[in-house]
């Protein structure tokens, strides 16, 4: 924990935070698409190799997971329901490429980078980061690697994604942006019913004891006040920008006190299992795009491992299908820890 003994914010962080926002600028002013997260990510990343003094902070992350999912429930709506029934050869479909993908990164990682089985075994699997951190140490994997493994793939996911969906369709991701909204737009009314999703879905969350509970529970809250017609608010801009600018900070953060040696190394091990899934993932995307009424991208989104808040953020700023990417993702990581704590079990049983 980066937290002084106050509870304050360390300067360590403040830095990381600065950098960030000043990539994030930078990356916006030369017009890159997910400017905010990328910017924020790449140079917090790079601040860290540099061994430069950043360090993540763990406080960061709850509130702006609880903003994401508030955002993330604004954006369902009654006709969601209905367009959710069509989804079920999507979810059959990611059933398959998470066998797929997770038996081919395996594979790369056992017999390629020469990684112990069990250390192979959950650094390959395509999602669930703190969850494989687990239970791969509790199998006895290396659980720095693991750790390690998954933060650089979140790391490439989210930087490689952009111009894979560029290179795919000829789109531009930068030309998809979803229009500016100003905080001028947001009343007192709406302001409350926005604090008061964070506050009670985050107590619900944690009461429930729900996966990704400061995320899910705001967002289910959200939903209901969306979906009951209670309030019709949506999230202003500069809100959206700041919590890409801390997600990507704390992504790019996750390399600090490691050796630039190591990492150097682990990203490119990790680019090859990146590679991997996402190559997969983008065949099962041309695949279904003639079975379900969601546009490549968003397919290709949806089951894209790069974490549930970021991979949602960028549906959000590329205006895509949210509903369907964020509902993707969850039965992504649900697959994912459920298929290899009984898989582990069952090899180590063998």
């Amino acid at each position: 924990m980066n937290a002084t003994p106050s509870g304050g914010l360390r300067p360590s962080f403040a830095m990381a935070l600065t950098i960030g926002a000043c990539g994030g600028a930078v990356f916006t002013w030369i017009g890159m698409p997910l400017s905010w997260m990328l910017g924020a990510m790449t140079t917090a990343g790079l601040a860290s190799i540099l061994h430069l003094p950043v360090k993540g902070w763990a406080r960061a992350r709850p509130p702006m997971s609880a903003v994401i999912g508030v955002m993330l429930g604004s954006q369902f709506s009654p006709h969601t329901l209905e367009s959710a029934a069509l989804w079920w050869p999507a979810l059959i479909g990611l059933a398959g490429y998470l066998v797929v993908s997770a038996v081919l990164c395996t594979l790369y990682l056992r017999r390629m980078v020469r990684l112990d089985p069990v250390t192979a075994f959950f650094s390959a699997m395509p999602g669930g980061l703190i969850d494989m951190v687990l239970l791969g140490t509790e199998r006895g994997g290396d659980e720095r690697t693991i750790a390690l493994m998954h933060s650089s793939r979140i790391f490439l996911v989210v930087l490689g994604l952009p111009p894979l969906m560029t290179l795919v369709t000829g789109a531009d991701p930068g030309a998809r942006a979803a229009a500016w909204r100003p905080l001028a737009n947001m009343g007192l009314a709406d302001v409350a019913f926005f604090l008061g999703a964070i506050a009670l879905g985050t107590a619900l969350g944690r009461l429930a004891r729900l996966p990704a509970p400061f995320l899910i529970g705001p967002m289910m809250v959200s939903m209901a006040l969306h979906w009951s017609g209670t309030t019709g608010f949506t999230v202003p801009s500069a809100v959206i920008a700041v919590a890409q600018i801390v997600l990507g900070t704390t992504v790019g953060c996750r390399f600090a006190g490691t050796s630039t040696r190591r990492i150097l190394h682990i990203l490119l091990t990790s680019a090859g299992s990146t590679v991997i899934l996402l190559g997969v993932a983008l065949i099962f995307a041309l695949a279904l795009q003639y079975v379900i009424d969601v546009p490549v991208e968003g397919i290709l989104l949806a089951f894209a491992p790069g974490g549930l808040a970021e991979m949602s953020l960028i549906a959000l700023a590329l205006n895509l299908e949210v509903s369907f990417v964020v509902v993707s993702h969850i039965s992504r990581i649900g697959m994912v820890i459920l298929g290899a704590g009984l898989v582990s079990r069952w090899r180590l049983a063998r």
